[in-house]
């Protein structure tokens, strides 16, 4: 049932105030237990941990239809309170992907997220199966399948997706004959059983959780798996949780997102203030159609980079351009890419992501899950029609968000039914979303948003960018974030901070 507040939000009624809140019912949860079955030790080198850090592994069945059956182990890591009478819990850092490490998102922002807490909580993470330390599964995808221009299905430069079909086809029959039952186990639901087997670990009666992109999915579907377990719940960059769709909606959303996104890099590199190398054009109406020009020239003729065997095309540009949109602070090398292709003497230096293959483990789990959680339309005939609607509407991303991918003939379909997110549960959410995401576009976190209806309350935040809490530079919306954790009070109204 959507709420008034839900309707609100669906219609951007969002008033800019202060994030004013009320405390929540239920407060507290005691204090962990001694944990069962985690062995806290000393992490190994390569995790590159923070000081204090300590890791562990943790057994969870590979598949909970059979949960005596084979076991699988997954890497651990938490940081402990360093204020024992402050304590009240443990807040789980629930990471994006899917095929994202929890192990090094805890790195990366446990000691900014230790202090905003100020000693409230154990801070835990975990590699989900497929990732980092955990246990891993491989297709066996060949070098250039696992690109990062060839996992995104850009379609050719005439609008063609036939080699994308080919490849798509080529993928899920690496993974039917190599991935086995530790593929299958791959799934959003999984994850979610295994962060619960985790808080039994732990020995807690309840979690909260910092959940970002992908990660607010597993943290949406585990408060409707076990909505008595959560405490305070976080989604940083929510995505539509559409049962029927999924990540195939997530992906079409994409086109959206670039487009909400694009004005703030033209903005910048319009800027006077830029050095003349990074300033593109003299007003942000000519950058977009300088970018599209740029990139057409590049299908016809790509330029030698500085990589070896690796040139700039039009579509390495494109996929350049998506990943500089996800944070202000990768402007700059964007445009000093596009500065140096548009140059006739110019040599591009490519991304490093852009330079080489993936491995095998990671393009096999950002496959394996989105596969695994839903049936994927089979018709080849409607990805073409969509290719070309969706090139005409977006020609930001040239038709990838709605091409062909690996789950069109994926074996077997989906493990099970996806979960439906719905309004029953407790009112603990907080999500948190900029309004011009690249990836989690705000009208698709509106859809989260309706999901929930009165569990949740939205704070959107009038910024550019993915990922908004410890990253986005917004005081306000931080200071709400923080403030719910530790105190418990959350804005009594979804808001807008400007």
């Amino acid at each position: 049932m959507t709420t008034n507040r839900g309707r609100k939000a669906l219609m951007l009624a969002l008033s800019v105030t202060a994030v004013a809140g009320v405390a929540l019912a239920g407060g507290g949860v005691t204090p962990a237990v001694a944990a069962s079955g985690l062995e806290w030790g000393d992490c190994a080198p390569a995790v590159k941990p923070l000081p204090g850090q300590q890791c562990a592994m943790l057994s969870v069945p590979l598949d909970y239809a059979r949960p005596d059956g084979e076991q699988i182990r997954l890497a651990v890591a938490r940081l402990r309170s360093d204020r024992p009478e402050a304590r009240r819990g443990t807040l789980m850092v629930i990471p994006g992907g899917p095929g994202s490490s929890g192990v090094q998102r805890l790195g990366q922002k446990g000691a900014a997220l230790a202090k905003e807490m100020g000693g409230a909580y154990d801070l835990v993470a975990f590699d989900p199966r497929g990732v980092g330390g955990s246990a891993k599964a491989r297709c066996g995808f060949a070098e250039d399948d696992r690109r990062l221009v060839t996992m995104r299905s850009w379609p050719a430069a005439d609008g063609g997706i036939g080699e994308n079909v080919d490849r798509s086809r080529r993928m899920a029959e690496a993974c039917e004959r190599n991935g086995g039952a530790m593929l299958r186990g791959l799934t959003t639901a999984n994850q979610a059983r295994d962060l619960d087997r985790l808080r039994q670990a732990l020995g807690e009666r309840k979690l909260s959780a910092w959940s970002v992109s992908y990660g607010t999915y597993v943290a949406a579907v585990y408060a409707q798996k076990f909505p008595g377990r959560t405490d305070r719940w976080v989604l940083d960059s929510s995505a539509d949780p559409d049962p029927k769709r999924v990540a195939q909606g997530w992906l079409a959303d994409m086109a959206r997102g670039a487009e909400d996104r694009f004005p703030d890099f033209a903005a910048w590199a319009s800027d006077p203030a830029r050095p003349k190398e990074l300033r593109l054009a003299e007003h942000p109406e000519d950058v977009r159609p300088l970018f599209l020009d740029l990139a057409a020239r590049l299908d016809r003729a790509p330029r030698p980079s500085t990589t070896a065997g690796v040139p700039l095309t039009g579509t390495v540009l494109r996929q350049a351009l998506q990943q500089a949109l996800y944070s202000d602070t990768a402007f700059e090398p964007f445009a000093r890419l596009m500065s140096q292709a548009l140059d006739p003497k110019g040599v591009p230096v490519l991304p490093p992501e852009l330079t080489g293959p993936m491995p095998d483990e990671a393009a096999t789990v950002s496959v394996g899950v989105v596969c695994n959680d839903v049936d994927w339309p089979r018709s080849v005939p409607a990805y073409e029609r969509a290719v070309a609607a969706d090139r005409v509407r977006h020609p930001l991303t040239a038709g990838m968000p709605s091409n062909v991918t690996p789950c069109a003939f994926w074996k077997g379909g989906a493990v099970e039914k996806p979960t439906r997110i719905t309004d029953r549960g407790p009112s603990n959410v907080l999500m948190i979303q900029s309004l011009r995401d690249p990836a989690t576009p705000h009208s698709s976190g509106l859809r989260m948003r309706e999901a929930f209806g009165d569990r949740a309350r939205l704070v959107s935040v009038d910024k550019g960018g993915h990922a908004v809490y410890l990253g986005s530079g917004n005081a306000c919306g931080d200071r709400a974030v923080t403030r719910f954790l530790t105190e418990g009070v959350r804005p009594a109204e979804d808001v807008l901070c400007g």
